[in-house]
């Protein structure tokens, strides 16, 4: 899964990296850390309008929901199954890039997981990098309020991710930069050869940062 990201690139480094210009890059607010539950606006790219930069709200809303808190379900969207679910087999065909230069995620020292240990998961480089995402315009019925949304896309973990991620041995869609504008265009998902590294970092029980690497 993917509900915690990283974005620290600045403006000409992301419009560099992916021959895109910002609608409005006074919004670019480098973070750290952000957590999909706070559902932040965050840059990404769609298929509409391939050639912008634009800032999206994390959490997918389905043009029928009505209820805001809906969105804290579809943080993620599980990529074989997208066909089959309500509330992104209509949307298959509108498309995006989620910009991130890291992800986070927990591994379970324990059975019960009461006891993690977070890793920052990067490119082997630590360049940007994208997910693969589905978007939407939802408009909310009580105000009339329009919100641009998307869902960040999940798979089977690597075998990196199968080490760290071992609960529910998933990981989010990265797509390789070769096959960025084919995802765009309807076309198939690559991301195969994608050369991870992960960094302990602060755990919920030790606070002193890791520097364990593991690379594949």
């Amino acid at each position: 899964m993917c509900y915690s990201t990283q974005l620290k690139s600045d403006v000409k480094t992301l419009e560099k990296r992916f021959s895109a210009k910002f609608k409005n890059s006074a919004d670019l607010v480098p973070k750290d850390k952000i957590n999909g539950f706070e559902f932040p606006l965050t840059p990404v790219i769609t298929n509409q309008e391939p050639e912008l930069i634009q800032f999206y709200n994390w959490g997918f809303l389905p043009s029928w929901v009505n209820d805001l808190n809906f969105r804290a379900n579809t943080l993620n969207a599980k990529y074989e199954t997208l066909g089959e679910k309500p509330s992104f087999k209509p949307y298959l065909n509108q498309r995006c890039l989620v910009l991130a230069d890291a992800f986070y995620e927990w591994q379970w020292l324990d059975a019960k997981g009461k006891n993690k240990q977070a890793y920052r998961i990067s490119l082997i480089n630590e360049t940007p990098f994208v997910f693969a995402g589905l978007y939407n315009r939802w408009k909310n019925s009580k105000t009339g309020e329009w919100l641009s949304t998307y869902t960040i896309l999940t798979t089977a973990a690597n075998k990196l991710m199968e080490e760290i991620h071992n609960s529910k041995k998933r990981m989010p869609l990265i797509l390789n930069e070769a096959s960025e504008q084919n995802y765009l265009k309807h076309g198939s998902i690559d991301n195969e050869g994608i050369e991870l590294k992960a960094i302990a970092v602060e755990s919920s029980k030790r606070q002193k940062s890791q520097q364990t690497k593991l690379d594949f």
